[in-house]
């Protein structure tokens, strides 16, 4: 017996003990699941990877190459020379008629006009572009899960509200419905109190639709099946400090979209360098051994160097007009980039003044909520004791909820203003 009891016990502070060990899931570790997690990032990443062996293949063009290459030929007759000595026509071999033959050449390039440097520094700077991007889209993804996260928390505020202003309705239904067994009220009140209930709660249907549907659009950047319950941690208003002037400076500095701009810009730009260098002489020095089998031959065998000049003096124009429209290419990004810029100031501004906003609403909205709760008990005392309408009580009611809903989207508003300012100056 005592050890049924004290095993009752044991369960009981259990079930009481639970709930408090599981922890909401804050903002900061939805960030970490969603980075490992999102397919998109892990695109970028490997474009990052393609990126640095573009690199390594563009610096090993500096390198000398080393080619083998071998052979076997039959032919159908015994190669052979005539010649004439003194008007006697005889003739002698001159090589087998099936040999073989190989060979290990090397090659290493002196002088290019810089085709091989301009096309290290074009992949260069799209290395440095795709990193820039990989950075950059941490951050949108960031954005895209705290703004999902704040829908799960408005969601939820918004059904707990909806719940209130049913459970508001129902005893106020109650009420009227005393009050109309009395002979205080009419009918019409009764029927005007059981058709705001009713759509109450249609429009609590409706909210707690949007809050699973927030919950799967949450859970699907994280990875999880779309019906998983989440519990998460609310979050408050945290202001990014410095003046406009200061945030728009930081922003043109930071955001990764000019950054990645006018890395394409250098790269473009160093494509046409490396396009037109191939109009200047081309200097190799190459050397190796060569083998080809011929008895008649004194050496078959023979180890050789030399160099080598190419120059394309004349191509049509065609390296040039290819240079010109990679150089052009160039141009339309610095025009983007000038675009690109003129939006980044006009998002900084823009979240700034939506962070001045939304500290502005929470004062007024926090201050309304104890307003609206007073004015709807004493609507509904003066109303029992027939000194005001059913009207006035249903819209004390709505003013009520109002407030609730219009704090809440104050806060969250806040919260997202400056997560989205910490955004536009690559802050988060």
């Amino acid at each position: 017996m005592v050890t049924k009891k004290y095993g009752g016990h044991f369960l009981i502070c259990l079930g009481l003990l639970l709930p408090t060990l599981i922890q909401a899931e804050t903002l900061q570790q939805a960030w970490s699941i969603a980075i490992e997690y999102d397919h998109g990032l892990q695109a970028v990443r490997e474009n990052t990877q393609a990126s640095e062996y573009q690199l390594k293949a563009a610096k090993a063009a500096r390198l000398p190459n080393l080619t083998v290459d071998g052979g076997f030929t039959a032919l159908e007759n015994d190669p052979e020379a005539k010649v004439n000595f003194g008007g006697l026509a005889t003739q002698f071999p001159l090589a087998e008629k099936d040999s073989y033959s190989y060979q290990a050449m090397t090659v290493l390039p002196l002088y290019t006009g810089g085709q091989i440097s301009g096309g290290i520094d074009a992949a260069s700077a799209s290395l440095k572009a795709s990193k820039h991007l990989q950075v950059g889209k941490v951050l949108d993804l960031k954005l895209r899960v705290a703004e999902a996260y704040i829908g799960v928390l408005r969601s939820t505020k918004a059904f707990e509200v909806a719940n209130s202003h049913v459970a508001s309705l129902e005893s106020h239904q109650k009420d009227v419905e005393n009050l109309f067994e009395q002979g205080m009220v009419s009918r019409n009140d009764l029927l005007a109190a059981r058709v705001a209930l009713a759509d109450a709660t249609q429009q609590a249907l409706q909210v707690k639709n949007m809050l699973d549907i927030s919950r799967s659009a949450y859970n699907r950047l994280l990875g999880r099946a779309f019906q998983t319950v989440v519990e998460l941690e609310e979050v408050a208003p945290v202001t990014v400090e410095g003046s406009l002037d200061d945030l728009m400076v930081q922003a043109i500095k930071a955001r990764y979209e000019l950054r990645v701009l006018k890395q394409q810009m250098a790269a473009l730009d160093s494509k046409a360098d490396a396009i037109r260098a191939k109009n200047a002489p081309q200097l190799a020095l190459s050397g190796g051994y060569s083998y080809k089998e011929n008895k008649y031959q004194v050496h078959e065998g023979q180890w050789l160097v030399g160099v080598g000049l190419k120059w394309t003096l004349f191509d049509g124009g065609s390296i040039q007009h290819q240079a010109s429209a990679t150089a052009r290419q160039a141009r339309s990004i610095e025009q983007q980039y000038d675009e690109m810029l003129s939006l980044v100031k006009l998002q900084v501004r823009q979240y700034w003044l939506a962070v001045q906003e939304t500290r502005k609403r929470l004062v007024v909205t926090e201050q309304s909520i104890s307003q609206a709760e007073e004015n709807l008990r004493v609507n509904r005392d003066r109303y029992e004791h027939g000194l005001s309408t059913n009207t006035d009580v249903l819209s004390a009611e709505a003013l009520r909820t109002g407030s609730h809903n219009n704090h809440a989207n104050a806060i969250y508003d806040a919260v997202l203003a400056n997560i989205r300012l910490r955004r536009a100056v690559s802050d988060l």
